[in-house]
């Protein structure tokens, strides 16, 4: 049986580990804000510069399939999804948002690699502004903890 906070003070040290971060490029501007609170996290968190992979993809519904390709090297201990989808006018919102949560979900499981999901699924550029640091630093502390915490368990 595990405790609660066993082991929650290391499960923060990104030291050893290896993180790939995949970056939507459509709505630049708030995914670059992403990708840069996200790498200034892993960084502050430990993560060598060197083991900190970042790619970029046209959109959201290509994430998935980079983070595929990443999972599929298993080079990394822990991958890390950035997108901004903000509502449209269409149905278009609910297709894109929707498939690519569970894009990134199944490539998770699958893999059995965790998978810190950070697009953003907002009513408008307002939102995405209000979330994109905080969002960025949540992935990264989400991506370390859950790599810890898996090779803990294991």
């Amino acid at each position: 049986m595990f405790g609660a906070n066993k082991g929650a003070a290391n499960l923060q040290d990104g030291s050893p580990l290896r993180i790939a971060v995949v970056q939507a490029r459509f709505n630049e501007d708030i995914t670059t804000a992403l990708w840069q609170a996200t790498h200034t996290e892993l960084l502050a968190l430990g993560v060598q510069e060197e083991h900190i992979t970042h790619v970029t993809v046209p959109g959201a519904l290509e994430v998935a399939s980079a983070l595929q390709v990443l999972a599929d090297t298993e080079n990394f201990d822990a991958l890390i999804a950035l997108g901004c989808i903000i509502r449209g006018e269409t149905y278009h919102f609910e297709l894109v948002a929707n498939e690519s949560g569970a894009g990134v979900t199944r490539i998770s499981l699958d893999y059995g690699i965790p998978i810190a999901n950070a697009i953003l699924t907002v009513e408008n550029m307002e939102q995405a502004v209000a979330r994109q640091t905080e969002k960025g630093r949540d992935a990264a502390r989400v991506a370390v903890e859950m790599a810890n915490l898996i090779e803990q368990i294991a």
